[in-house]
């Protein structure tokens, strides 16, 4: 065996060893599979489903299996929608929705639904439309939260056969035209209105009400200040009348003398008197007085 003969084996050789290790790796990179957290990959063989893998390292079958589709399950915000509604009393509102959602089932999105950004905002719309005709216009601005978990509801039972978890439906806003708009301005001002009436008209009734009271209170007071004083008279006069009891007629010229000297003292102190008569009687109630309160003594 001659030098070239040799040479050719042994490349030969090791270009069989050079394929076989090619395949190797070949199938090592085709049947390992590393999926990220945030996605779900969806694995075909021959064309039909043969499984879903989730985080981590996978495997699968190199040259049969193949992964067909790449789902992201984080959570994605549809954009903000505008949608017509007419209200139970005729009112044309626009309303502004926002909707979150998930995929949660990977296998039942990729192969039931085929636009599911719009397939979700067309059920959304008509659900929206469809509560709203139910409602009001004052139900539908007073009410928005009963509104928004109806919606979310329904949403969430329409959207499950699609694998996807609705974990957000929100009405952001509900808008109206221009002529209804400028209704309500008017039925707003004639109501605050007829408030300020109210609350001026209470407010007099109130104050007449308080003078009322204060009136009641000045007579009741007066009329208790009365009573007092008469009841302080007659005690005096019961005080008297016991004393006539008892100690006979000097008591009842004792009382006559304190009155004139009472009556002579509220004389002499008047403003402007600079001479004061005093009748020679009442020099005589005088020395009665004082010798009354010496024999009482």
């Amino acid at each position: 065996m001659d030098l070239g003969q040799v040479i050719g084996e042994v490349i030969g050789g090791n270009g069989v060893l050079l394929a076989f290790a090619i395949f190797i790796i070949l199938c090592v990179f085709l049947g390992v599979r590393i999926v990220p957290q945030s996605e779900k990959h969806v694995v075909e063989r021959f064309g039909r489903l043969r499984a879903v893998l989730g985080p981590g390292i996978n495997f699968i079958v190199p040259f049969l299996d193949r992964v067909a589709h790449k789902i992201s399950i984080l959570e994605r915000q549809l954009p903000n929608a505008l949608q017509d509604a007419i209200t139970a009393d005729n009112v044309l509102v626009k309303v502004e929705t926002s909707v979150f959602y998930r995929i949660t089932e990977p296998e039942k999105t990729v192969y039931r639904i085929r636009d599911v950004d719009a397939a979700i905002a067309t059920t959304v719309a008509g659900i929206v439309r469809s509560e709203i005709g139910k409602m009001e216009l004052d139900q539908v601005q007073s009410n928005r939260s009963d509104l928004i978990a109806k919606v979310r509801e329904q949403v969430a039972a329409m959207v499950d056969d699609w694998g996807i978890e609705v974990t957000r439906a929100e009405v952001l806003d509900v808008n109206l035209d221009e002529a209804t708009r400028a209704a309500m301005l008017q039925q707003l001002n004639a109501e605050r209105a007829r408030r300020a009436q109210v609350t001026e008209a209470e407010g007099k009734k109130r104050a007449v009400e308080l003078a009322a009271d204060a009136e009641l209170y000045a007579a009741e007071q007066e009329a208790k200040a009365r009573r007092i004083s008469a009841e302080a008279e007659a005690y005096a006069t019961e005080v008297v009348a016991r004393a006539i009891k008892d100690n006979g007629i000097e008591a009842a010229q004792y009382q006559v003398a304190l009155k004139q000297v009472e009556a002579l003292t509220s004389v002499g102190q008047g403003q402007g008197k600079q001479v004061v008569i005093v009748p020679a009687q009442a020099l005589e109630a005088f020395g009665d007085a004082f010798r009354m309160l010496k024999g009482r003594a």
